[in-house]
């Protein structure tokens, strides 16, 4: 395996033909302190990928999703991870940021072992635990899911019960709610302790358009400041792409990551990998763009203005346009 991994490093290195160490840049990137974006950030740091793609990493942590985004806003980092909403949205106002894939490891609603809901439609009359509000994408595909195949309005006919994500976890380990659709990595943890799997915020997509999993989240940066670094920018996502690879292939990496995970056993350090590997970004970009463009439309009827502003199409330019097949 050590083999494995060193090839791997070579080869990211070799692939990208990095710059001279004097012509290393920095590379600032706003991180919340507990992301799972550092598990990424740390392979790249630890296995000198940076280095070895000519620039310096730096990372601030910071409180919330909102903080990254001012952080951004005002010119302190360089990149965050966010979504293609927020992307669009800003672009809308005149805001020149754009987004590139990371990650499509999504949320699911997951029922405890011994629930007898077997499908979205059971969900009529019971609790339902919902991370991220009311206008949470999984949320909304779910609803448009639910609404369509079983006639139920998961609003109307459903309890839901919204609240912060770790809290949520524990009514669901209480048996305080039915049912709790959670961001994934807690999922993953509820996983590894039995809880069942109903269904998934990209299995909803796909079942209302999409032809594909779609990135719920990805690099997002200043487009003016990509294109004045552009060959900066594709060094990072060789590191980034190269740190990827370590974690879809070597079992060992996982183990050097567990006091990141917080994962207090195999089962959830497992859990947590391979959902880890599951959203790692595997389709032709112009495809996951085509779908992303189709899941806007979709969300901007049920969400509307409030969700994605006064835009019904997801705005040109919200995927970094230097970017291509393959990428």
């Amino acid at each position: 395996m050590r083999h494995l991994l060193a090839a791997i490093v070579m080869m990211g290195a070799v692939l990208c033909a990095p710059a001279s160490a004097q012509d290393a840049a920095t590379i600032r990137i706003g991180v919340l302190q507990y992301g799972t974006v550092n598990w990424e950030l740390d392979v790249i740091e630890r296995h000198g990928l940076d280095e070895a793609n000519g620039f310096d990493l730096q990372t601030l942590d910071l409180a919330s999703n909102q903080a990254t985004t001012v952080a951004l806003q005002a010119g302190e980092v360089d990149m965050i991870v966010s979504d293609w909403l927020w992307v669009s949205r800003q672009r809308g106002r005149g805001e020149p940021y754009t987004f590139a894939p990371f990650s499509s490891s999504v949320g699911a609603i997951m029922v405890p072992p011994d629930s007898d809901i077997s499908d979205l439609g059971d969900l009529a009359g019971k609790t339902i635990a919902v991370a991220g509000g009311p206008l949470d994408k999984g949320w909304l595909l779910l609803r448009a899911l639910a609404e369509r195949d079983h006639g139920v309005d998961l609003t109307r006919d459903a309890e839901p019960v919204f609240g912060a994500p770790p809290l949520l976890t524990e009514m669901a380990r209480n048996g305080e709610v039915d049912a709790v659709l959670n961001y994934w990595h807690y999922g993953a943890r509820l996983e590894a302790e039995g809880f069942r799997r109903l269904i998934g915020a990209n299995d909803a997509a796909m079942a209302l358009g999409a032809k594909g999993p779609i990135s719920a989240i990805g690099w997002t940066f200043s487009e003016e400041w990509a294109n004045d670094n552009s060959a900066l920018v594709k060094r990072f996502f060789e590191a980034s792409n190269a740190a990827k690879r370590i974690l879809a292939t070597s079992d060992e990496e996982w183990e050097t990551l567990r006091p990141l995970t917080g994962a207090a056993d195999h089962a959830t350090l497992h859990a947590l990998r391979d959902r880890f590997r599951e959203g790692i970004p595997a389709r032709p970009l112009s495809e996951e763009r085509e779908d992303t463009e189709t899941i806007y439309a979709l969300l901007a009827r049920i969400g509307g203005e409030e969700l994605v502003g006064p835009a019904t199409t997801m705005a040109d330019g919200t995927f970094w346009s230097a970017l291509t097949d393959g990428s």
